[in-house]
């Protein structure tokens, strides 16, 4: 497994990453799927003090204690949720962001944590206040390394400007591929982007388009076009898996592909296509039959 530089931090980060948000509740099944992304060289393991309402952190932390000094361990912060209700209300704020701290670490098992993220954000915040709250956290020896979690690009261009994070997550496939006009200012920044929904719900993995004929469309695709999409790249590359990861990790700024897994079976499935040789021209071509949106919201 091949290793990327993430942003400026130092720290280095498996070109496929484990999002757990879908690890098994069960500590057992849990654990054997993370000692399956573990053998195959998986270092970056991505949770959120949201998932499951801070139920997903402590299986996490179960699982990867005694990996602790193998792993990049990130989560996120921001989404203060009400423990007796679904009601979960946006806390960006320097108060909150230092007291939720402690918690994640606790419910992790861990002294600090390597990629802390601000999970969300809007042009309203105030982001200078959310800015000092991470770089004391650095000072302090809590977290090495800090970045957000946002398809906003105002958001993302004033933390760019405004602050020393590390990444940007955001949503990016052959079906999303909005991120494409922010990837290259974001590595001319020196900063990396890890990417989610990559696989797009499974519609980009040899179940497609079994999947395209259950749920329909997909983002602005609509269930037909969908459906012609998917059998288009399917024609270019026999294993859709193998030419999603690639057609994202291609671009210089991608630190990581971090998706999801519920069985070793899963992780299996997303390293073979890993090491599945795509080449550049099928990769063009790729781009070719999908097209490149554009962020309609959240400019200003």
């Amino acid at each position: 497994m091949k290793k990327r530089q993430l942003g400026k931090s130092g720290l280095e980060v498996s070109e496929i990453g484990f999002g757990c948000m879908s690890l098994p509740t069960n500590e057992k099944e849990a654990g054997r799927v993370v000692d399956e992304a573990i053998a195959h060289g998986i270092n970056y393991f991505d949770t959120a003090d949201l998932y499951d309402k801070g139920e997903n952190e402590k299986v996490v932390g179960k699982v990867l204690k005694h990996h602790r000094n193998d792993v990049i361990l990130a989560t996120k912060v921001g989404n203060q949720w009400d423990p007796d209700s679904d009601e979960v209300q946006w806390n960006p704020t320097k108060d909150y962001i230092k007291k939720q701290i402690h918690t994640s670490l606790k419910r992790l098992q861990t002294d600090y944590i390597d990629l802390y993220q601000l999970h969300g954000g809007m042009i309203t915040d105030n982001s200078l206040e959310t800015i000092e709250a991470f770089e004391e956290l650095k000072k302090e020896g809590l977290i090495r390394a800090y970045g957000i979690s946002s398809i906003r690009p105002n958001v993302i261009n004033r933390f760019l400007t405004e602050s020393e994070i590390a990444s940007i997550m955001m949503q990016y496939s052959l079906l999303d591929r909005r991120p494409e006009e922010l990837l290259d200012s974001i590595h001319q920044s020196g900063r990396s982007v890890m990417t989610r929904g990559t696989l797009a719900k499974g519609l980009l993995t040899a179940e497609g388009l079994e999947r395209a004929n259950k749920t329909g469309g997909y983002l602005t695709y609509e269930s037909e076009e969908l459906k012609h999409t998917l059998q288009k790249l399917m024609n270019i590359h026999d294993n859709l898996h193998a030419l999603s990861l690639h057609s994202v990790l291609q671009h210089k700024a991608i630190g990581a592909v971090v998706t999801g897994a519920s069985s070793p079976e899963q992780i299996k499935s997303t390293i073979k296509a890993y090491e599945s040789t795509v080449s550049q021209d099928q990769i063009e071509q790729a781009k070719t039959v999908t097209r490149q949106d554009i962020y309609k919201e959240h400019r200003n």
